[in-house]
């Protein structure tokens, strides 16, 4: 291939480059931090197939994983096709998308994508030659910590000579975060580099997304810190550090013109969660004024319970439970299913992470305001914790998502996201 892979990736990885192709091969776990528009993924999207393909190594495959398999085709595997094109080569390349599945014509070589929530796939794995040589661990702070890391590249990394594993994240901002803590250890065989977006060239960026990055930096700095520069911000594992209790007037409660509802149902021992809050888009602020939070109820007591507090007004639920929802519809409420999709609890609380402020006054809305200043990451065995959300004690948290929900997504069409940066 007659190209000038300089010209691919950011300058602030030529290193990171000169080392991947270093015969000598010092380095066999190369581990990239970073904040938003960093290019850490451009860059592996670029180095992990160029490895593949160098003459040398035409008995090597490659894996990428994350840690849930439906998030693999909208981030990775769309993120290797650009690296693909990006290098001149994807014309001869077999794209198969059932499995997500990439395969070198000339050589029968493969590039394979697996979640490790199914781990039996990534066990069984059949080559028809070679052997496993490159692994891409995407999001590396939502695995469960190096154990998982371990057991995994023990199953993938055997019968070959010369091993590459990339690993990819965004630094948590905990301190205590596994990852965070991992990073201090010093390995000889490990490759560590952090980088942000003030490395890559600015036209790479575009104007919109370096805007967007002094917008947070003049409005939260420490948030920009976290987001853009990918430091370690907080302290503990708490998820929500922007929540603030308020008391809020009656007469300041009436001021309140744009409502947004949202449910979460639940019977017995989860309760069902209604929230009612007002959003100040200009200034980014979340004022939680309202609740329904109770066991028992049944679908036609929680409806008569939440009607008068829409006022008319469209509902939106968990759209795993249809059935409740023709309920509420039948007895009158517009209630319908907040759309999800891949990553969309890791998505709607990051967006309520992203708020300015959370004003939840505790004395209207007891049990949201203890959801949302006790909810902590999750933590592995070893008491560390994992970039994950615990699925419990977050029954308001769920309805706040589903509140927002449409909310998100105007914003993210009209913003920049990683995904269509290709970074």
């Amino acid at each position: 291939m007659n190209l000038n892979i300089a010209d691919l990736i950011a300058p602030v990885y030529d290193e990171l480059f000169r080392e991947v192709v270093n015969p000598e091969h010092p380095y066999t776990h190369f581990w990239l931090s970073g904040g938003r528009g960093s290019a850490k993924s451009s860059c592996i999207s670029i180095l992990g197939p160029l490895i593949m393909l160098m003459p040398e190594n035409r008995s090597c495959h490659m894996v990428i994983l994350r840690k849930v398999g439906n998030t693999l085709r909208n981030s990775v595997y769309n993120q290797i096709l650009w690296g693909l094109e990006e290098l001149g080569v994807i014309q001869y390349f077999k794209i198969t998308k059932n499995p997500l599945e990439l395969t070198y014509l000339p050589t029968g070589q493969r590039i394979l994508f697996f979640g490790t929530d199914d781990k039996t796939k990534i066990k069984s794995i059949k080559l028809p030659f070679g052997y496993v040589g490159i692994v891409w661990f995407e999001e590396l702070d939502q695995f469960a910590g190096m154990e998982e890391i371990r057991n995994l590249n023990q199953s993938l990394l055997r019968g070959g000579d010369r091993y590459w594993c990339f690993y990819s994240y965004n630094p948590p901002k905990s301190r205590d975060s596994w990852v965070n803590q991992e990073i201090l250890i010093d390995e000889p065989d490990r490759y560590v580099l952090h980088t942000n977006y003030t490395q890559v060239p600015r036209e790479w960026l575009g104007n919109q997304f370096l805007q967007e990055a002094e917008k947070l930096k003049a409005k939260n700095e420490t948030l920009y810190l976290h987001e853009y520069m990918g430091e370690i911000t907080g302290t503990g594992g708490a998820v929500f550090t922007n929540v603030e209790d308020m008391r809020m007037s009656d007469s300041m409660v009436a001021m309140f013109d744009h409502i947004y509802d949202g449910l979460d149902f639940g019977f017995t021992i989860d309760p069902l969660a209604y929230v009612k809050s007002h959003y100040d888009a200009k200034h980014e602020i979340i004022y939680v004024f309202d609740e329904i939070y109770a066991t028992g109820l049944r679908n036609a007591q929680a409806a008569e319970r939440v009607k008068p507090k829409l006022a008319g007004r469209r509902l939106p639920c968990d759209v795993a439970e249809p059935k409740s929802i023709a309920d509420f519809r039948s007895y009158g409420l517009r209630a319908y299913g907040a759309k999800k999709g891949p990553d969309s609890v890791e998505y709607g609380i990051k967006w309520l992470q992203d708020r300015r402020k959370i004003y939840i006054d505790k004395r209207r809305a007891p049990n949201t305001y203890k959801e949302f200043v006790s909810y902590e990451y999750q933590r592995n065995k070893d008491g560390l914790f994992v970039s994950a959300y615990p699925d419990k004690n977050n029954h308001a948290i769920d309805a706040m998502r589903y509140a927002y929900v449409e909310v998100a997504k105007r914003n993210s069409r009209a913003g920049i996201t990683k995904e269509a940066l290709g970074l």
